[in-house]
């Protein structure tokens, strides 16, 4: 039976599937699951939203919080990002500190903020050199099913779009700040970072948007993110085997097509969002 041959022999069974170019769960190669977002759904964070990518789901909670710039940047605010992988979303994660992929996940999400200038730390600061905001990110899996770094980009991007941060003053006399919490501005969102997660089968058998099982039987993988300028904000290859520059452009083009879907996936729930306000 299907599933004998499903469980002894998981590559094989895979591949069985890949050389008539389509996947078990009846996609092609470079399909993506269904993905759904829910914007503004944690009512106590500045800024939110849920993604399903499939069965993978994420939320991402934003909480701005005031303090004093760097010595080295008096002028900036900075935004701090943390992927959590608890073990409730999945049985291959274990209770304690975060596991080597959520520090991995964490520290791509850095790498991703940082390179696609998404969020200028600029725009941030309140009074130069005495005092900014600082984002917390906090961004979580519910559910694991594979492709985690394009659920967290997504939820990452819209609950920014959805942040609103209450109006600071500075006190003349008292020098202390003043938070009016009625008074409420957006985040100034500059660049639509999107990235599209491939996996490469016997080196050669490129998919997008693993499973967690797809992940786990692939030869390497590819995260590559891009803007609505089609611009490359980064390409993220954790070892594995090479790819040529042909599959390297096939992946990028495929990329800039998903960066359209998902920009005008955000604007229309955002829109639903403030039209029920």
């Amino acid at each position: 039976p299907l599933w004998l041959f499903r469980t002894a022999e998981p590559l094989e069974y895979h591949m069985s599937f890949l050389k008539e170019n389509c996947r078990p769960d009846g996609r092609e190669l470079s399909e993506f699951r269904t993905t759904t977002l829910n914007i503004g759904s944690i009512s106590t964070a500045d800024g939110s939203a849920l993604v399903k990518l499939g069965s993978t789901s994420v939320i991402c909670g934003i909480k701005a919080e005031l303090a004093n710039p760097t010595v080295e940047a008096p002028g900036k605010g900075y935004i701090v990002p943390n992927v959590d992988l608890p073990p409730l979303c999945s049985s291959r994660f274990r209770p304690g500190p975060p596991g080597e992929q959520a520090q991995a996940s964490s520290q791509f999400i850095a790498d991703v903020i940082e390179s696609s200038e998404i969020i200028k730390p600029e725009d941030l600061c309140i009074d130069r050199g005495k005092l900014c905001w600082v984002l917390y990110c906090d961004i979580m899996c519910l559910d694991y099913d594979g492709n985690i770094l394009d659920a967290c980009i997504i939820a990452l991007l819209a609950a920014l779009k959805n942040t609103r941060l209450p109006k600071v003053t500075v006190n003349k006399v008292t020098c202390k700040p003043e938070i009016d919490l009625k008074e409420r501005h957006e985040l100034p969102v500059h660049k639509h970072p999107v990235g599209t997660s491939f996996c490469i089968f016997q080196d050669s058998i490129l998919i997008v948007d693993p499973t967690a099982d797809e992940e786990s039987l692939s030869t390497s993988r590819l995260s590559v993110v891009t803007d609505e300028e089609e611009r490359l904000c980064s390409l993220h290859k954790p070892g594995g085997t090479s790819l040529s520059a042909e599959k390297l452009q096939t992946c990028i083009n495929r990329a800039t097509a998903r960066q359209r879907e998902i920009q005008k996936l955000i604007e229309k729930v955002l829109n639903s969002v403030e039209a029920a306000q």
